[in-house]
């Protein structure tokens, strides 16, 4: 059985350098400084999907103390705070926060980077174990751990509010986030876009039997 391919999705949005996003969360405001220039598709994504709302209610799903606070996760966002952290702990069968996504993948920026340094503070996008697999969930980097630094991408640094940072946990509030700094005409331009969908399992099999039917034989 084949599986449903998501498309990889470079946004519409272009960064101009100044993005600040205000992650508001039930332990406080945290205030970000984008890093636009050296993650243009990573700050574009996240600031494209802050602006449709997508991020609203949704919930801090793992935390690692002194590694990582991990959240963005769209399975969260029926769930509420005690669900989430039971959910974690696999007591709520069929429910697997940490396993959702934007329907398409985006981009690794990490390679030639300079600003890719997991720090106290540092926001970072989360992925699978292909390449190209990030999406939609991020982490906040708990320490300094450099070894997270050619595998991940980090597209913000904690300007403000580190403390409530720190003090995140499973089944936290992502309230909403807000931005400064975008330009607000382009990024409207882009959130009134079609994000692309991926493939229906439908679709996936029939680019397989495509594919078999071009195939070579040897003999």
């Amino acid at each position: 059985m084949g599986r449903v391919m998501l498309p990889l999705y470079t946004p519409l949005y272009q960064p101009t350098g100044h993005e600040v996003a205000v992650i508001e969360t039930t332990k406080g405001a945290v205030r970000v400084k984008l890093d636009g220039r050296g993650a243009p598709a990573t700050v574009g994504n996240f600031v494209e999907l802050a602006a449709r709302g997508f991020y609203d209610d949704l919930k801090f799903h793992a935390c690692k103390p002194g590694s990582v606070v991990l959240g963005g996760c769209p399975t969260t966002r029926a769930l509420g705070p005690a669900q989430v952290e039971a959910a974690a702990r696999g007591v709520i069968r069929g429910v697997h926060p940490g396993t959702g996504d934007a329907r398409y993948t985006i981009a690794d920026e990490w390679e030639g980077n300079p600003n890719n340094r997991h720090v106290l503070g540092s926001l970072c996008m989360a992925h699978k174990s292909d390449v190209n697999s990030g999406s939609c969930q991020f982490y906040f980097s708990l320490s300094e751990q450099p070894e997270f630094d050619d595998r991940f991408t980090v597209f913000g640094m904690t300007i403000d509010g580190l403390d409530a940072v720190e003090r995140l946990d499973v089944g936290d509030v992502i309230k909403g986030i807000s931005l400064e700094g975008v330009d607000q005409v382009e990024l409207d331009e882009a959130v009134s876009r079609e994000i692309p969908k991926p493939c229906s399992m439908q679709e996936v099999l029939q680019e397989q039997q495509a594919a078999e039917a071009s195939d070579p034989i040897e003999v």
